[in-house]
């Protein structure tokens, strides 16, 4: 499943969602690398019109079940790559335990937001924090790890604010929920790179560490009576179910991409799934988007065109 990749030991670091820390500009691309990125992103792209038929059961037993059929995926995988000693080791090491359960407990509260904003009617929402999310990341960069930005990166950032400002005068308050979703992420990108795991590892460990979790909220529907898996209509059990697959299997394409790409070529390739959600959020859900929004938008996208380009600069510098 991973040509022309050794066995990586339990503590090396690994590169991650949006930033990609270990990898190097000047590694090269592969196609079985943009294959592996453009899957993740597209089935990522396509994830709305998936969870709007969930839009019914509540944001938390959706989350639960995600984590609980995920988890034999992600074991399958390790099992299939010869990969399960990786995760035995992490469940000895105490400090890897517990920045898995920091992860862990960011990533769910990531997948509730998005779970909530699909189900709300507002997955113009969750585009808006998936497009802020990289320059979000540039910033913690600057602010938590010393990075310097150039004046070029300080525009980008500028211009993204503006469109967050503007947003926020339309609605009279902060996006909140794009700005959860943004910081989530982004936050849990950072405290990934502590996580010296393999990234299949690093998944299965994280949705192990929320199983216990999971099962006590579904047991908790199930006692009070809300629960709509075996109790409602069986295509959305069978649903309820798949969302393991579903969950699983773009986190590990994309896992598999990013060690196949240059930064810079998932960077660009990261505005796929944002995009695809905004136009079915536009053109299928029928949303409302005002010319205010389409202006707010416009700055964000403008952000996005001159951080992408920056990047590129630096990769072609880089292989000068």
């Amino acid at each position: 499943m991973e040509p022309r990749q050794t066995p990586q030991p339990v503590l090396q670091p690994v590169s991650q969602p949006l930033s990609q820390p270990g990898q190097s500009p000047d590694s090269g691309d592969s196609l079985s690398g943009f294959l592996y990125a453009l899957g993740a992103y597209v089935l990522w792209g396509f994830l709305p019109l998936y969870m709007k038929q969930l839009d019914q059961v509540s944001p938390v037993e959706v989350v639960a079940h995600r984590v609980i059929w995920a988890l034999p995926v992600a074991f399958l995988v390790l099992a299939l790559t010869g990969r399960i000693s990786g995760l035995k080791a992490a469940l000895r090491n105490p400090a890897m335990l517990g920045m898995a359960m920091v992860t862990a407990g960011l990533l769910s509260l990531n997948w509730g937001l998005y779970v909530w904003a699909i189900a709300s009617g507002r997955a113009l929402d969750a585009a808006l924090g998936y497009y802020i999310n990289p320059l979000f990341s540039v910033l913690l960069g600057r602010i938590l790890l010393g990075e310097r930005l150039s004046s070029v990166q300080w525009l980008a950032i500028a211009s993204a604010a503006i469109g967050v400002v503007i947003l926020t005068v339309e609605a009279g308050r902060l996006p909140f929920l794009a700005l959860g979703m943004t910081l989530t992420w982004g936050i849990y990108a950072y405290f990934k790179k502590s996580l010296p795991i393999g990234p299949n590892q690093g998944f299965a460990l994280e949705v192990l560490v929320l199983l216990i979790p999971a099962l006590v909220v579904i047991t908790w529907f199930g006692i009070s009576g809300r629960m709509v898996f075996l109790h409602g209509p069986g295509w959305q059990s069978l649903m309820l179910v798949l969302l393991g697959l579903v969950t699983a299997g773009p986190l590990i394409l994309y896992a598999n991409g990013a060690k196949r790409l240059r930064l810079t070529t998932i960077a660009m390739m990261q505005y796929i799934a944002p995009t695809m959600i905004f136009l079915i959020a536009v053109f299928v859900f029928n949303e409302a988007f005002s010319m205010i929004k389409l202006v707010a938008f416009g700055f964000i996208w403008l952000a996005l065109v001159i951080y992408t380009a920056s990047m590129l600069r630096r990769g072609r510098k880089a292989l000068a």
